[in-house]
């Protein structure tokens, strides 16, 4: 494949900073009309339907937090090797990414299919809702090979510079969801209604179609990558090496979804009213997070890229930018959701007073410190594109468990602020971990970690095994 120049290790890097960002920006606002398009028919079969869904994805999504982190290995590789114009190697990484990925999710795919009854019997007892629920999460399980290289394709291609691609085919799957949730779900013609089993179904065959397309895509090796059947061969000394990169980010992204989860559970024992207004607010806070976070990933595709070329200088001013970009732009957007908090709150829940008042007050607590959230999520970016997930591993760790939630429940029951010491304790924690990031960043040993460096020996290994077996293809 013909290798072009590098226009993200020169040039405006604020140019740079926004051709990627506002893709992935993008690609995250759809993968959310995704889920609700998933939502929205579930909810036209009733209680018992949304139930098995709702107790199903708190597994899968933890499962699925796995995936994410080893892709975000094979990512942080792909762009430091970018950057160094080392496109062989761009090449056999990513292809080597898939071969984990594709052998961790078929392993958890086979456990998960087997143990998905007992889960779901420890998640509920009502029979109306466990065989919806056993059916849903035992297509999911299967179709989890499709699931996690769907994810990794968008990551290796994001690692290369490369994201207006992945939001093509995300747009596609998108609108095949669109059409076969309702038709698998309710049956036309000869397709009978299979309810729950139709919409986990629509899921699995819309990421299959997406994983088919990506393979093809790359195999063809007009988007920045191309893998080749005998990039395939097992090396497992670079694996070795992606797993343990990428399993501290699995960590950290499991311990965000469990956190949730545990703070959920704090919140329901002040009852119905605190929980709609706990749900809205954390709602509204994911949507706030939608482009913090695809700042976050244009960061660090550029930060590794820019490690790569062996920029460092010019890595930080990135960072730096960054960061002051997701601060302004995500207080900004903090002051109007403070200003505009009840009708936010009345958009979702309308006529009821008392739920709006609770809601409203959750969200003007919060929305101040949206600037931190965005300068924290950033600077987690930097972190990643450099490859120390270690570092995002712990600070995800420090937020949830040793600030937000022991926080939270220290107010919530041994003060008199009940309800509103947990919404409190989401602006502390966001400021504090968003300092401590801040902190860490600028201690500078986030500079001093040049993954192909490191992974000098594994290639050194890797070329001998090649000269000595006579080649690979």
């Amino acid at each position: 494949m013909q290798q072009k120049p590098n226009k993200l290790t020169e040039g405006s890097i604020l140019k740079s900073l926004i051709s990627l960002a506002l893709p992935v920006i993008f690609v995250n606002i759809l993968q959310t009309a995704y889920q609700l398009t998933d939502t929205f028919w579930v909810g036209r079969l009733g209680t018992d339907a949304v139930a098995a869904v709702s107790i199903s994805f708190p597994i899968i999504f933890f499962i699925i937090s796995l995936g994410i982190g080893l892709g975000i290995a094979g990512t942080i590789l792909v762009a430091q090797y970018a950057g160094m114009q080392d496109q062989e190697t761009v090449n056999y990484t990513a292809a080597q990414t898939f071969l984990m990925v594709i052998i961790v999710s078929l392993f958890l795919g086979f456990l998960g299919y087997f143990l998905s009854p007992y889960m779901t019997a420890l998640m509920t007892d009502d029979a109306d809702v466990f065989g919806p629920a056993d059916s849903y999460m035992k297509i999911s399980f299967l179709g989890l090979v499709f699931m996690f290289t769907y994810m990794v394709f968008q990551s290796l291609l994001r690692g290369v510079g490369n994201v207006r691609t992945p939001m093509y085919v995300v747009l596609g799957t998108v609108l095949l969801n669109l059409v076969l949730d309702p038709l698998l779900i309710f049956g036309y013609g000869p397709i009978p209604a299979m309810g729950v089993t139709g919409a986990a179904i629509s899921t699995v065959a819309t990421q299959g179609v997406a994983s088919v397309i990506g393979f093809a895509l790359l195999a063809g090796g007009k988007y920045g990558l191309k893998i080749k059947l005998s990039d395939f061969k097992p090396d497992y000394p670079l694996i070795y090496k992606m797993f343990k990169i990428g399993f501290p980010s699995s960590i950290e992204q499991s311990t965000r979804a469990l956190g949730l989860t545990v703070m959920t559970l704090l919140v329901t024992t002040f009852g119905t009213l605190t929980v709609a207004a706990y749900g809205i607010g954390t709602r509204v806070l994911m949507f706030v997070i939608i482009p913090a976070m695809g700042l976050s990933m244009a960061t660090s595709t550029l930060v590794g890229q820019n490690i790569g070329a062996g920029k460092i200088d010019r890595a930080e001013k990135i960072a730096i930018l960054s960061t002051k970009t997701a601060f302004i732009a995500l207080t900004i957007v903090g002051a109007i959701v403070f200003i505009f908090a009840p009708q936010i709150v009345a958009t979702f829940i309308p006529g009821e007073f008392a739920t709006i008042e609770s809601g409203a007050l959750f969200l003007r607590i919060m929305a101040l410190t949206f600037g931190f959230i965005g300068m924290q999520l950033t600077l987690n970016g930097v972190f990643v594109g450099s490859g120390n997930t270690i570092i995002s591993m712990t600070l995800a760790i420090v937020s949830l468990w040793v600030l937000r939630f022991p926080l939270g429940y220290v107010l919530a029951k041994h003060t008199e602020m009940a309800e509103i010491g947990i919404w409190i304790a989401f602006p502390v924690s966001n400021i504090a971990a968003a300092l401590a990031t801040w902190v860490w960043f600028k201690s500078g040993t986030w500079k001093q970690k040049k993954l192909t460096e490191e992974m000098k020996q594994v290639e050194e290994t890797r070329t001998e095994s090649i000269i000595e077996g006579g080649g690979l293809g």
